[in-house]
């Protein structure tokens, strides 16, 4: 096991450089010119003499192999740049807003994970059933109502009917629990609604095809209990499926929760990341793409490790 996780550690790497690349040259295809819209924003009548000035202040006359060169050197010392738009360091502009998207796809995990797993396997246990109905309903919604309309319905809700309107806005963990929790609550919510509408149809898929195996009709010939049956023998196979859906949609919402952080008002990982793009801002769009390139590293590593627990049949060598 430790001489795989290793293994997997050192790809990270030749990963990590060919998105690098890959990155660096596609991001200089896009139209427009960040000097441009930086000093021209809003009308303004910059000349052309001042905005050749800005440019080599930030290197972008350098031709692009140049340019390349001095990337990849800063990568190299962990050095991700400066934000074209704002001048500070691209890692000081994540590092303020990533505990924000962190903490939310957090919350939304476990509350899919609460809802899902019992839920599915409720749907499958009593297949065809009104329980299964019901479930199946409340998936489909899920997968239907988008997160940010749900987000909006719920601040309406609770403002019509309790005239309570929740508290909008980021204040870190550390600083203040209550009103963190408090606030961070309805986007997580109602994300996690959806998340755990994907995982529930996985988990009543998956543990569908577990329970018509063979193992399960000889133990079921044997005499053993149902529940026995469903939580020592078919569920932890059918978390498998599970937990990669798990695990993808996790770290998609890192970055994809550009509507749902307008909606609540945080300033997150998805607002930058629309933001670099609007601005043309290359260097921000880079780490950015890196930041989302590991996070999907380190949580394939995570589930394939989990793997390894839930069957022991699997062995990662």
């Amino acid at each position: 096991m430790l001489s795989y996780i290793l293994r997997r550690v050192l790809l990270v790497i030749p990963t990590l450089i060919g998105v690098a690349v890959a990155v660096f040259f596609l991001i200089r295809v896009m139209p427009g010119d960040v000097v441009v819209v930086k000093l021209r924003a809003d009308g303004a009548n910059v000349t052309q003499e001042t905005i050749d000035a800005e440019r080599k202040r930030l290197g972008l006359d350098k031709p692009l192999y140049a340019q390349f060169a001095d990337y990849m050197v800063g990568l190299a010392r962990l050095d991700l740049g400066k934000s074209l738009w704002t001048g500070a360091d691209v890692s000081k502009e994540i590092a303020i807003r990533f505990p924000v998207s962190f903490q939310v796809a957090i919350m939304a995990t476990l509350i899919a994970l609460l809802i899902a797993i019992p839920l599915g396997t409720l749907s499958a246990i009593y297949r065809d059933t009104w329980i299964d109905y019901v479930v199946r309903i409340l998936a489909v919604a899920g997968l239907a109502v988008p997160s940010f309309w749900l987000g909006m319905l719920m601040i309406l809700g609770l403002l019509s009917m309790f005239n309570w309107l929740p508290k909008i806005g980021y204040v870190s963990i550390f600083e203040d629990p209550v009103r963190n929790l408090t606030t961070l609550i309805w986007p997580a919510l109602s994300v996690g609604y959806r998340y755990a509408a994907v995982a529930t149809r996985m988990m009543r898929s998956a543990l569908l095809e577990v329970l018509r195996e063979d193992y399960i009709r000889t133990a079921r010939a044997k005499g053993v209990f149902q529940k026995l049956i469903t939580r020592r023998h078919a569920l932890r196979n059918a978390l498998l499926p599970v937990i990669t859906v798990i695990g993808l949609e996790f770290a998609f919402l890192i970055g994809g929760l550009v509507v749902t952080e307008q909606v609540f008002n945080l300033n997150g990982i998805g607002k930058l990341f629309v933001d670099a793009t609007t601005r043309g801002d290359f260097n921000l769009i880079q780490g950015l793409v890196l930041l989302i390139a590991v996070i999907f590293i380190v949580v394939n590593l995570i589930v394939d490790i989990l793997y390894a627990v839930l069957d022991p049949r699997i062995r990662l060598k």
